[in-house]
């Protein structure tokens, strides 16, 4: 399933058929500060691949957010989030049967224009740049595993587009938001002048979270 692609064509869709709507709804934006969280599906796709709905590790996001007015419906929405990404690997062979999780977990800065299509319904796009702080490859069934990886061996920042969409219920808010990566996850490294990536794969990140206006 070519997930990060239907999603961002049906977000453009709905945004070019509702832009003419705006002033006609009682859309206003307000100043927000509040907490969020939610739960992700992650995944790694590599060059030339699509994101399909194999290899999802299960993880979490949790943290704070601002929504900053720039017009009666238009917004910057910074956020500063702890989140989880990676992928799951099952196997199954004449040899061995189990499988491997490839953790990484990062402090991850989204900064996105959230537009008001009506009072109760958003649309957010941007971007976001994160930093790794932590990695693990871990693994169960006929042979089980939990290893650190050096984070010297990856790369610290990872960077990407996001889309997603929220309904607001003042105080609480709920949405759905997906993060294409755009850096490999491993460093280009030469060995016995070979030039390689490892792991050359990007981050995949589909998002369900629930948000909570502090003021």
């Amino acid at each position: 399933m070519k997930m990060q692609t239907n999603f961002l064509c049906a977000l453009t869709l709905f945004l070019t058929a509702s832009f003419g709507m705006l002033h006609a709804q009682d859309n206003n934006v307000n100043t927000e500060f509040g907490v969020k969280g939610g739960f992700n599906m992650s995944n790694l796709y590599g060059s030339g691949e699509d994101v399909d709905d194999n290899n999802i590790l299960y993880g979490f996001n949790a943290g704070v957010y601002a929504t900053l007015p720039i017009s009666d419906f238009v917004a910057i929405q910074p956020e500063i989030l702890f989140t989880t990404k990676g992928a799951e690997l099952e196997y199954n062979n004449a040899f061995a049967s189990g499988n491997t999780k490839f953790k990484l977990n990062y402090i991850e800065v989204p900064l996105l224009v959230r537009v008001n299509i009506t009072k109760n319904f958003n649309l957010q796009a941007g971007g976001y740049a994160s930093y790794l702080v932590s990695s693990k490859v871990t693994g169960s069934g006929d042979v089980d595993f939990d290893q650190e990886i050096d984070r010297d061996d990856l790369n610290k920042f990872d960077a990407g587009i996001a889309a997603g969409v929220g309904v607001d219920f003042s105080p609480v808010s709920i949405g759905i938001r997906y993060n294409y990566g755009l850096t490999t996850v491993g460093k280009e490294r030469t060995v016995l002048g070979q030039t390689y990536t490892a792991p050359d794969a990007k981050n995949s990140n589909l998002t369900l979270y629930l948000s909570y206006k502090l003021n």
